[in-house]
Parts: structure tokens; sequence; C-alpha cells
């Protein structure tokens, strides 16, 4: 398991909360810059150093900032992260047997490591996105018979 993931989240404070909302408001135009930026990091001891930051890590930021300023917990696990079952369920959002028969049913690739079945993350959003398009195209048959039938919705 990353380290990251071994960290435990925490809700964020409100002072927490509007230091990310400003923070936020101030990355936004950096956000559409090609490849890298080159920036410098000032300290508040008057310190500062040139470094260079590519844009996805910026995006990257922003999406956390955004997060942290709605009050959310952040966690950053890399794509490649192996998850216990229980994690797993937690990102699906469904209780841990039920994605345990999941897994056994071969629905979601896993790997055993002894005894405890461990999940990788890529495997997780790719069925979580082929969920969500299933989900989306049966709303959109839905709508298209109550247009037909003119159910008025």
């Amino acid at each position: 398991m990353p380290k990251s993931a071994a960290i435990p989240a925490a809700l964020p404070t409100e002072t927490e909360v509007a230091a990310a909302a400003d923070a936020l408001r101030a990355l936004e135009p950096l956000l559409s810059a090609e490849n890298v930026l080159d920036m410098q990091l000032v300290s508040l001891t008057g310190g500062h150093r040139p470094i260079s930051v590519p844009t996805l890590a910026l995006r990257l930021l922003a999406d956390v900032m955004n997060e942290i300023a709605s009050g959310n917990a952040v966690k950053v696990v890399p794509i490649h992260a192996q998850l216990t079952t229980q994690e797993a369920a937690d990102l699906l959002n469904v209780s841990r047997p039920h994605l345990v028969k999941l897994l056994e049913a071969g629905v979601i690739p896993h790997t055993r490591a002894g005894r405890h079945r461990r999940v990788k993350l890529a495997d997780l959003i790719a069925f979580k996105q082929a969920r969500e398009k299933s989900s989306q195209a049966a709303m959109d048959q839905l709508a298209a018979e109550a247009q037909t039938l003119g159910l008025g919705y």
C-alpha cells in the first residue's frame, strides 16, 4: 500500500476551507498554460526558489483545492495502487460483501496476496466509468420512452 493511502483523511477546518478557496482562485488563471510553468516559491521568511511545475500537477492541485474548499477530505492515491476490498468498496460506495461478489464473479479483476484480495485502482475506475456510462444510457432510453409516450418528462 502506498504511503499516501496510509494517512487517514480528515475533514478540513474552516480556516483550511477558506485558504483552499483563495488558493483555487489564484490557481485558475494558470491552468490554461501549456505543459510546464516556470514559477517561484517564496517563503514568508524571504527565501525564494525557482521551480518548473507541470500544468498537469497544477490541475491536480486545483482539483484538490476545489474539494477542500467544498469541505471534503482528500486523499491522493497513485493510479497503480492496490487497494483492500474495504477501500475498494468505499470508493464504489458499495458494501464489502457486494464488492467481493463482483470480484469472485470476475466483473472486476483482482489479485490475491495470501488470503487477502487486492484490487487495482485503475480497474476500479474503469468499472465505475463503465457502470456510469451504462446508467446514463439507461436513463437516456427511459427519458426517450417517456417523451414518446407523452408522459410529460
